[in-house]
């Protein structure tokens, strides 16, 4: 027995046993979730008669022939594409300033960051009430004469009112990962340039974006897909409206499951949010050896 419990063995076993919280726990609400989630997607389950009946494929075939599922498609894209493009460049603008050594950096880098650490429904209700017709933002436009809209009951201004919600709420987060990568890049590179003649702009192209651009990967997938997890900021704000302008599919899919009771399309309609998540993730992955700087 004790030649059996040779020094390589008690390694591997402490290895296994640093490791086995981290894999039980991915195993018991990462893994299992999604079996659970493509078994339910097969079957209707009625809560209130407490029955589970096998569905087949009929919840997917309800997918491809949903009216609404178009607009929902529209509204996700929408808001990911406003989130995500506002939010890194917004954050690299602002890490590009505070990268600066000047007096108050300090101020601005936690007055920025400090929105990444409040509640988002908290978060959420204060802007429900600055964007009222008769709230903050549009009193201060009218003392600049500026009549202002119902921000949160047009089609165009709710969901612009949402992307910049989200934006200001998360930016924080980007600007202090792009001002890691900034302080990271050799000054040698910028003198060089210099030296032969190139401006801020050049500099800003050839150099620090190529050299962050790992960063800009990392930035990219968080910020994309936690815009496709956005939910509580829509449930207080528009509640999906007005109509479906906002009604990305996160929100559509609670709304079928928790709303209307149809938890089998609820799961279908998750099984659709994962392969979107995944998709695009890879495809990000696998184009970071087209863009993303000592990659190959």
């Amino acid at each position: 027995m004790a030649a059996f419990w040779n020094m390589r063995r008690r390694d591997n076993l402490v290895g296994y046993l640093f490791v086995a919280p981290q894999l039980i726990g991915s195993a018991v609400f990462v893994l299992l979730p999604l079996i659970l989630i493509g078994w339910y997607s097969l079957h209707e389950w009625n809560v209130l008669a407490e029955t589970v009946h096998f569905t087949g494929g009929q919840n997917y075939d309800r997918l491809v022939h949903d009216p609404n599922l178009p607009s929902v498609l529209t509204a996700t894209a929408l808001f990911s594409i406003g989130v995500a493009g506002l939010n890194l460049a917004l954050a690299l603008l602002l890490a590009l300033l505070l990268n600066q050594r000047l007096r108050g950096t300090t101020f601005f880098r936690t007055l920025f960051f400090s929105p990444v650490v409040v509640s988002m429904v908290a978060w959420a209700i204060v802007w429900q009430f600055l964007l009222q017709s008769d709230g903050g933002i549009n009193g201060v436009l009218h003392l600049a004469g500026v009549s202002g809209p119902n921000w949160l009951r047009g089609d165009f201004t709710a969901m612009l009112a949402l992307v910049v919600v989200q934006v200001i709420k998360n930016v924080g987060l980007n600007m202090v990962l792009f001002l890691a990568a900034l302080q990271g890049v050799p000054h040698q590179l910028y003198e060089a340039a210099e030296i032969d003649g190139a401006g801020r702009w050049t500099q800003l192209r050839r150099i620090t974006v190529p050299m962050i651009s790992p960063t800009i990967l990392l930035a990219s997938i968080i910020t994309i897909v936690g815009s496709l997890q956005a939910f509580a900021q829509i449930a207080v704000l528009t509640q999906g409206g007005p109509g479906t302008s906002t009604t990305v599919l996160v929100y559509y899919l609670y709304q079928q499951a928790f709303q209307f009771h149809h938890f089998g399309y609820g799961a279908t309609l998750s099984v659709l949010l994962f392969l979107i998540v995944a998709l695009l993730t890879v495809v990000q992955w696998r184009m970071r050896r087209k863009w993303v700087f000592n990659e190959t």
